[in-house]
């Protein structure tokens, strides 16, 4: 149980009350002093958000605004050097592409959209470049049959699913840029899925793996009550409005 003068973290260590009024004081300039304080947490605070044994860092802010996520408790890492993109199933062609090969080998996309996350947040014109999923599909060349893709984060735990007609629609993206630099580990990179139209927990981050198969699987949010069709305004009960 917590108590008012402190909190304990998953494993039930005290945190100090001034440790906590001290990342909650961090999170309320973020409001306050906006890009300036929320670019030092990501790129002084985040990297550290593996060895906190408190937990404390998941109430810092991310820069822009953003609520950084993982759903196994910490962020995987792979370098730019080591990344690779696996594409298999129902194809003609399975490709492994690397980080530079999907900067310098495939069609690029620029693409600015608000980023919306189902509970309720959102980031206005967040700008992506990177390659269309289409572009990826159409090099490995899609089998009859197809009916959609399951895509795989390399944490191990995440997974997502897009029929054939979302995947190939122009806004949806194997990302490797995000605010006009590559998409940094906190935010899903070296590479991740951004797909525009949805609510942010299908744009699956640390992306590693597409998949064609023939039927759609829910994917790890899915499993746990969310709609597989995630439209921003017109799915999950919200009435945001669609971007």
């Amino acid at each position: 149980m917590t108590r008012p003068d402190g909190a304990e973290d998953a494993a039930g260590r005290r945190i100090g009350r001034r440790t906590v009024l001290g990342a909650l004081g961090l999170g309320a300039a973020g409001v306050v002093f906006g890009s300036r304080i929320s670019s030092f947490v990501d790129d002084v605070l985040a990297p550290l958000t593996d060895h906190d044994p408190t937990g404390i860092t998941s109430y810092l802010p991310g820069a822009g605004r953003f609520r950084i996520y993982s759903v196994v408790g910490s962020e995987p890492r792979r370098t730019n050097a080591d990344y690779r993109l696996r594409v298999d199933g129902l194809v003609d062609h399975p490709l492994t592409l690397t980080w530079h090969q999907l900067r310098t080998e495939l069609p690029q996309t620029a693409v600015t959209r608000d980023f919306q996350c189902v509970t309720g947040w959102r980031v206005a014109d967040v700008h992506w470049r990177g390659v269309k999923v289409r572009d990826v599909l159409d090099r490995a060349g899609v089998k009859q049959g197809a009916g959609g893709l399951r895509i795989y984060s390399f944490d191990g735990a995440y997974t997502e699913s897009l029929t054939m007609a979302q995947a190939r629609r122009d806004d949806v993206l194997v990302a490797h840029e995000m605010l006009g630099k590559p998409v940094t580990r906190a935010h899903g990179g070296p590479v991740r899925l951004y797909v525009a139209p949805m609510y942010g927990y299908k744009s699956l981050k640390w992306l590693d793996r597409i998949e064609v198969v023939d039927h759609l699987d829910q994917g790890y949010w899915e499993e746990r009550g969310y709609d597989v069709d995630a439209w921003v305004g017109r799915s999950n009960g919200r009435g945001d409005k669609p971007t």
